[in-house]
């Protein structure tokens, strides 16, 4: 695993993770958790930003640098799949082809290349899916994330901002791709922890939401502590969707891509497929979860 440059950049960007949503509304807003270093290691949530619409989201993308930001959606298509359909092998082309397509079309697309597949290998991945343990980003249902790219990625470029491995762009305004379902199952193992249906948002999901918090402060991954306000914690707990709890691990994210060289990405990076931050196979070399009672008890030890 790389080693961490605890030192924070004389010219420190502000940072940012952001939960995308493909539909935007009032009631699944995309959300921002901005924050900046406090001190190397601790990095301080400031607040949370909501879009309720693609026009909110593009105005968020258009603020001026600098920022570096993660973002939960995919940036680019699996190469196998993008070979196999005869689209354009230059990512900027093949963005420019997908976009240009319905969500309709996408989906009979895709389910006609699955169709024609062996059961066991029915979705084609990217490189980066194995060690994040990431959904295919070709997906278009549960969850949908082949149509969060179709709505992302196009309003990231008209955004012009900086896409590393990707597409130049204003280096003052960089966004990555993060992924939180990582960095949460690092910490607290394939426990889940939010859900949109209100039947599903459980008691254990609400105590799973705790431990994940706890383990964020105490710098359980990679040695990053995230820095919470009391009323942070219990809104970030409080919210049974996981909205802003995903942003702040996206925030996670960008922190430790701003401490990385090339942010963290691999030099063999595939130009079509782009990659996922910290997906280097390390997810999981953190410390044990440790029970939230016992967690709670050894934090005041130490205090």
């Amino acid at each position: 695993m790389p080693v961490m440059n605890l030192a924070e950049p004389e010219d420190a960007a502000t940072l940012a993770g952001v939960d995308f949503s493909s539909a935007p509304r009032r009631g699944k807003p995309i959300v921002w958790a901005w924050g900046r270093w406090q001190r190397p290691g601790l990095l301080r949530l400031q607040r949370f930003e909501e879009n309720v619409s693609p026009a909110d989201f593009a105005q968020a993308l258009a603020r001026p640098g600098p920022w570096l930001a993660a973002f939960d959606l995919p940036f680019g298509l699996p190469r196998e799949l993008v070979r196999t359909l005869a689209w354009p092998g230059d990512w900027a082309a093949c963005m420019t082809h997908y976009a240009g397509l319905s969500r309709e079309a996408i989906a009979a697309t895709f389910a006609a290349f699955c169709d024609a597949r062996p059961e066991g290998s029915k979705f084609a991945h990217r490189a980066c899916d194995g060690p994040a343990g990431s959904s295919p980003s070709m997906k278009w249902v549960n969850p949908p994330v082949a149509f969060m790219l179709h709505a992302g990625v196009p309003a990231l470029r008209a955004a012009g901002v900086h896409l590393p491995g990707l597409a130049d762009g204003d280096p003052a305004r960089v966004a990555l791709e993060g992924y939180p379902g990582m960095v949460a199952r690092a910490l607290i193992g394939r426990r889940s922890y939010k859900s949109d249906t209100k039947a599903q948002q459980t008691a254990d999901r609400l105590i799973a939401r705790k431990d994940l918090v706890d383990a964020l402060e105490q710098g359980r991954w990679r040695g990053l502590r995230l820095k919470l306000t009391h009323a942070q914690r219990d809104e970030l707990v409080a919210d049974p969707q996981g909205d802003k709890l995903d942003a702040a691990l996206c925030l996670l994210l960008a922190a430790w891509a701003d401490t990385q060289p090339a942010h963290g990405m691999p030099p063999d990076v595939d130009a079509l497929e782009g990659w996922i931050v910290a997906a280097d196979g390390h997810g999981a070399n953190v410390p044990a979860p440790v029970p939230a009672k016992a967690s709670r008890a050894l934090a005041r030890k130490k205090a």
